[in-house]
């Protein structure tokens, strides 16, 4: 699995201040964090005003601590192109919808840039919607023009939008069915990846880890190909290697194993064998269990 480090967020105040400031020191703190990520995100949001030229800043940045590839993530085109045009490692472009002037541009800029490209299961006029057949519908008008303009399948990573289980609780099971669906239904084969952090919003901050990383092991055996992750979490980080190695060493790992393949053979958590004795064991299948709508979500879930 592809994973892409989330450190750098506008959305931080004390990151918002670093690139402002163009505050060397404080980035590349946070491009040593995630030194072990396949690539980093940079999400500088609309990028406007005295952000504007930053992602070619950050991208020197990372240019001279790794060698790791760069997701540009801003919803500025002008300045999607600057950053893009200003590293010659490997890209993600973060990212496009179906709202038809967004998608022509970013487009042509996988296409030009040689990009992967994140698109959204989501609807410029009606939003996120609510089914994972509804999502596919967005999927299919996007990969079409992908196609049209020469993006290739391997290229197109499909985002079936997370969102917090703490506020839409269904629409986690909703997720993972449509990163299921859309594995099965493009040839050549697509692309997908989640921005894994947003499953847990909203949780009380000591369960966010617990929900991330069962959700995460719940997205690996529906298929999923990449995810967008704090590269703080080393176990989490730890869960997916060992997912893709498939070497568990303890209880615990085997017991994230069949929680994976239950997902990959469409079984049923019940069937689950786990050690009832063990707190830490039940505290995953509760956890489980709230994600894919089998009990109702409090923020004490896991004391109950």
């Amino acid at each position: 699995m592809i994973l892409i480090g989330e450190n750098i967020h506008v959305i931080s105040k004390s990151v918002q201040n670093a690139l402002l400031e163009r505050d060397k020191q404080f980035i590349s703190d946070l491009i040593e964090i995630q030194k072990g990520m396949d690539f980093i995100d940079l999400n500088v949001g609309p990028a406007k005003k005295n952000l504007e030229g930053v992602l070619p800043w950050l991208a020197n940045l990372v240019k001279q601590k790794s060698d790791i590839g760069i997701s540009f993530d801003t919803t500025n085109l002008d300045e999607m192109e600057r950053g893009l045009a200003s590293f010659d490692g490997k890209t993600f472009i973060n990212s496009t919808n179906n709202d038809v002037v967004r998608l022509e541009k970013m487009t042509d800029l996988a296409v030009n840039f040689d990009s992967n490209l994140v698109a959204l299961t989501l609807s410029k006029d009606t939003g996120i919607p609510k089914t994972s057949d509804g999502r596919m519908e967005i999927a299919f008008e996007i990969y079409e023009k992908c196609l049209e303009k020469g993006v290739e399948s391997d290229k197109i990573y499909f985002d079936p939008l997370i969102l917090p289980v703490s506020v839409e609780q269904s629409q986690a099971l909703e997720a993972l069915n449509t990163i299921k669906i859309i594995k099965e239904s493009f040839e050549p084969e697509v692309r997908t990846l989640v921005g894994l952090s947003n499953i847990s919003n909203g949780c009380p901050k000591q369960i966010r880890p617990l929900v991330n990383r069962v959700f995460a092991v719940l997205c690996f055996g529906a298929g999923l190909d990449a995810a967008i992750v704090d590269a703080k979490d080393n176990e989490l980080i730890r869960i997916l290697k060992m997912l893709e190695g498939g070497n568990p060493n303890s209880d615990i790992d085997k017991l994230y194993v069949s929680l994976a393949n239950m997902v990959e053979n469409f079984g049923e958590l019940e069937e689950v064998e786990f050690d009832r004795s063990s707190s830490e064991q039940a505290r995953i299948i509760k956890t489980a269990e709230i994600l894919l709508n089998k009990q109702i979500y409090s923020h004490s879930f896991t004391q109950i």
